[in-house]
């Protein structure tokens, strides 16, 4: 049978982002870098369940100069090792550059399908963008708005619509 997986955008689903006039901004330090209370017993529950646990996230800020790479990787390692996470892809492209792996192109999640031989229509992408929803609606797994009340939407469609991670993984697990 084939996998089944759980994609994560990183800030604003696992880690808490700085909201300013209604728009998210990624820690740009090591330092800011503080993890939603509610993400250790999502992520292990959602594990338990059996799913691949996958972070896709944008990161431009490195492509734009405004953070060393190195202080997104020290933030990913801490995901894997905090976290049941199975694997961190990163897209460090600025969002003037066209390639296949920034959301809301689907270049991360295909990646992953291949590798790890998923079925995407028994998968999940949860985000707080509406990039994120446009990636996982792409590959044809059921999609996971996280409504963080931010003010730079475009049209999107999610399959459904959450406050949180715990209320997230609640509804996945309930499906399951």
């Amino acid at each position: 049978m084939r996998s089944k997986v759980v994609f994560l955008d990183r800030d604003g689903v696992l880690n808490s982002t700085r909201v300013e006039s209604g728009k998210s901004f990624a820690p740009t330090h090591y330092k800011d870098f503080h993890l939603f209370e509610e993400t250790l017993p999502a992520t292990v529950a959602l594990k338990k369940a059996g799913f691949l646990l996958v972070v896709v996230t944008n990161q431009p800020d490195v492509g734009n100069g405004i953070t060393d790479c190195s202080e997104v990787k020290k933030m990913n390692e801490h995901l894997i090792e905090v976290l049941p996470i199975d694997k961190v892809k990163v897209c460090f492209h600025s969002q003037t550059d066209d390639c296949h792996c920034r959301k809301p192109r689907p270049g991360l999640l295909l990646e992953t399908i291949k590798e790890y031989n998923i079925d995407p229509h028994r998968s999940f992408m949860i985000g707080d963008r509406w990039s994120d929803v446009q990636a996982g609606n792409a590959v044809n797994c059921s999609t996971i708005f996280l409504e963080r009340g931010y003010s730079d939407h475009e049209e999107f469609s999610a399959d459904y619509v959450c406050r949180n991670l715990t209320e997230a993984a609640r509804f996945i697990l309930n499906l399951n």
